[in-house]
C-alpha cells in the first residue's frame, strides 16, 4: 500500500501526551513514528531500557504507554522483550493465548550499543520474533551528556571535554547497523526524521511485520547533549543525511540497499557548524580536525555505496 501521510497522522496515538521528554528531543518522534506503522487493531508489548525515554513516560504509577509496557534494567531490553516473546508462543501453543501480539524494545544509544549489546546481541542471534528500535542520540544523555560509543569523533561531552589539551571524544563512532547487519536477521534498517516521515514509516511497517528479528537504528538528535535550538530537531536530521553523516539503507533478507541518495553531498561541516559540542572545531588551528572528520565520512560512506551496488 502507497504511504499515505494524511492518513498515517490521522491514526490513534499510542504515546499520549503529557510526557516529560525535552522539547526538540528526537525520542518520543521516533517512538510515534515506529508505533503507528503498527495497524490499529493490533496489539503490542513494549520493553524499553533505563534511559530518557524511560525515566520520562512512565512516573509509577502513571505511563504514557497505552500498550502493556516493560521497564527493565539498561542492560536487558533483548533479553526481556525476546523472554516475553517465547512465553507469549509457548502460551499460544498451549491454547492458552489466542491473540496476536507485537514486540518491540525500546533503547537509547548507551542501552543498545553498550550497556545493553551483549543481550540484544543474543536476542538477534536467537531470531525472536520481535523489533529492537534504538533511538540513537550519541552519548549518555540522561546521566549528564557522558560519551558512549555512539558518541561522534571529537565530541565534547562531560567526559570527553574539549578544551586546551583535549580535542574532544577520540575514537571514532561505532557502526552499529552494520555490526547488527553481521547478525544476518531478516531486517536491519538505519533512518531518521526527513521530509514527511515516509523512510521512518516505511522501515518501521517493515520491521514489525518481517517474520522473525529486526533492528531499526533511527538517529534522534538531543538539543542538550548536541547544543541547538530545540525547533531545529528536523534540520539536524536532514543535515546528518545530506552530508551522508547518518545515511539511509536497509539489509532486507541479506541483501543492501541504499533508500536515499543525495543530490549534492554537502561538506560535514553544515552538520558540525549549528552543534555547539562542536564547535571548538571551528577555532583557528583545528581545520585538520574538521578534515578529519571529512575523511572518515566519506570513508564509510563509500564502503555502503559498494555493499548496496550502487559503486
Amino acid at each position: 500500500m502507497a504511504y499515505n501521510f494524511k492518513q498515517e497522522m490521522n491514526k490513534p496515538e499510542r504515546l499520549a501526551g503529557g510526557h516529560r521528554m525535552c522539547a526538540g528531543c528526537g525520542g518520543p518522534v521516533a517512538v510515534r513514528g515506529v508505533l503507528r506503522a503498527l495497524n490499529p487493531e493490533d496489539k503490542a508489548v513494549i520493553g524499553c531500557a533505563t534511559g530518557c525515554l524511560e525515566v520520562s513516560t512512565f512516573m509509577y504509577p502513571y505511563t504514557a504507554w497505552k500498550d502493556s509496557f516493560i521497564h527493565n534494567a539498561f542492560e536487558n531490553a533483548g533479553a526481556t522483550v525476546s523472554g516475553v516473546e517465547a512465553a507469549y508462543k509457548a502460551m499460544k501453543r498451549k491454547g492458552k493465548i489466542n491473540d496476536d501480539y507485537k514486540f518491540i524494545a525500546f533503547g537509547g544509544d548507551g542501552g543498545t550499543y553498550d550497556i545493553g549489546f551483549q543481550s540484544l546481541s543474543g536476542a538477534m542471534e536467537r531470531g525472536h520474533d520481535m523489533v529492537y528500535v534504538c533511538y540513537d542520540n550519541g552519548a549518555y544523555m540522561n546521566t549528564g551528556i557522558q560519551r558512549s560509543s555512539a558518541t561522534p569523533r571529537f565530541a565534547d561531552t562531560t567526559t570527553t571535554p574539549a578544551g586546551s589539551v583535549s580535542t574532544g571524544k577520540t575514537q571514532y563512532r561505532k557502526d552499529l547497523s552494520q555490526v547488527i547487519g553481521g547478525h544476518h536477521i531478516p531486517y536491519v534498517a538505519q533512518t531518521t526524521f526527513i521530509k514527511n516521515f515516509k523512510d521512518l514509516h516505511e522501515k518501521s511497517e517493515k520491521a514489525i511485520y518481517k517474520k522473525g528479528s529486526a533492528f531499526l537504528n533511527v538517529l534522534a538528535p538531543c538539543p542538550r547533549g548536541w547544543r541547538y535550538p530545540s525547533e531545529d530537531l528536523m534540520k539536524m536530521c536532514s543535515l546528518a543525511v545530506e552530508t551522508c553523516y547518518w545515511p539511509l539503507y536497509e539489509i532486507e533478507d541479506g541483501i543492501w540497499k541504499l533508500s536515499y541518495m543525495p543530490k549534492e553531498k554537502l561538506p560535514i561541516e553544515e552538520f558540525l557548524k549549528p552543534q555547539g559540542r562542536f564547535k571548538h572545531l571551528f577555532k583557528k588551528g583545528n581545520e585538520h580536525l574538521i578534515k578529519e572528520f571529512q575523511e572518515e565520512v566519506d570513508r564509510r560512506w563509500n564502503d555502503l555505496l559498494v555493499r548496496c551496488g550502487e559503486k
